[in-house]
């Protein structure tokens, strides 16, 4: 069924069989091969970055009043919408195309007594409709619908339909801006990434099947920004108007040491007073990775020297290349 496009009713047969596999260790193996196979593994990782939820919990209590409404884009494991009803939220709309996270999310809200203010709708946000579904147009739109690079889950598309069509005029949206930020790195295992030679033989023509960039967790010690940070794009959340796809080219000074990689994380305006940024170097686990993408080749850089990086966004991923001479 799941192969064939009866997803729907696939997880809920596997739910079922879920439920009633008491005792039966190779029924509930099968049963969450169904149920997970659509499930990204970043969600068990999300809810283990406390500075990010800490974060979210804040700009909640900020903007949260006596009746307020929140619709929260991206369920999950249904946290930012109990964080809300928690905060003091009159009604939380929590949508989530993905069935078997929906369910989840259901019983996760129940579970923890807010079934009576938070409504889990399973429907990709794109597809809501403010009277329909969330009994007219919310007052504040949360989400952690960004990627390592920012835009790999299509924010700015979720977040232009609804300001424009479920927020309210003057409504809040948590975050309200996003900003990759880069800088000169060096990895000493960055050329793992790549081909130079083994057994005497030169392998380095394979080197144009490697993935243009690699994640590194927010926890390795070993990638060393190498220059200060500078910021290559910034997205207004806020937005109802469509966003624009661009280009930049931003100049970086080496602080001198060789370099091998660009490194790249993102920042998060929450609100006016708070913010996130997963900053490679702090030893602070964060639930996004930095991403670092190689140079040609390894340079020494003096002090003062300066590398000229480029940057381009289709709306859906950022791209980074600099040359090295």
């Amino acid at each position: 069924m799941q192969v064939s496009g009866q997803t729907e009713t696939a997880v809920k047969l596997a739910l079922r069989i879920w439920n009633e596999s008491a005792g039966d260790p190779e029924a509930a193996m099968l049963a969450s091969e169904v149920l997970s196979a659509d499930v990204p593994e970043w969600h068990f990782r999300l809810i283990r970055d406390r500075v990010r939820n800490a974060a979210y919990d804040a700009a909640l209590r900020r903007a949260i009043r006596p009746g307020t409404r929140v619709l929260d884009i991206g369920s999950g494991t249904g946290l930012l919408a109990m964080m809300a009803a928690r905060a003091g939220a009159a009604q939380v709309f929590s949508c989530e195309i993905n069935p078997a996270i929906a369910d989840a999310a259901r019983e996760i809200v129940a579970a923890n007594g807010f079934s009576d203010r938070v409504q889990i709708v399973a429907k990709h946000s794109n597809k809501l409709q403010a009277d329909t579904d969330l009994n007219g147009r919310v007052d504040i739109i949360v989400s952690e619908i960004v990627s390592n690079d920012m835009l790999g889950q299509e924010v700015l598309a979720a977040m232009e339909y609804a300001v424009g069509n479920l927020l309210k005029p003057g409504g809040q949206v948590i975050p309200a801006k996003g900003t990759v930020k880069m800088a000169l790195a060096f990895d000493p295992y960055c050329s793992e990434a790549r081909m130079e030679t083994a057994e005497g033989f030169d392998l380095t023509a394979f080197n144009r099947l490697a993935k243009p960039s690699y994640s590194v967790s927010s926890v390795d010690k070993h990638l060393r920004l190498m220059s200060e940070a500078a910021d290559l794009f910034e997205f207004d959340f806020r937005a109802a108007a469509p966003n624009p796809s661009g280009r930049t080219r931003r100049t970086l000074i080496a602080q001198g040491g060789p370099v091998n990689c660009i490194a790249q994380w993102i920042h998060l305006q929450m609100d006016d007073e708070g913010s996130y940024e997963n900053k490679p170097g702090e030893r602070v686990y964060s639930c996004w990775a930095t991403i670092a993408h190689p140079l040609p080749k390894q340079v020494e850089l003096k002090a003062g020297d300066t590398v000229e990086v480029n940057g381009s966004h289709d709306l859906c991923s950022v791209r980074i290349w600099a040359s090295a001479e």
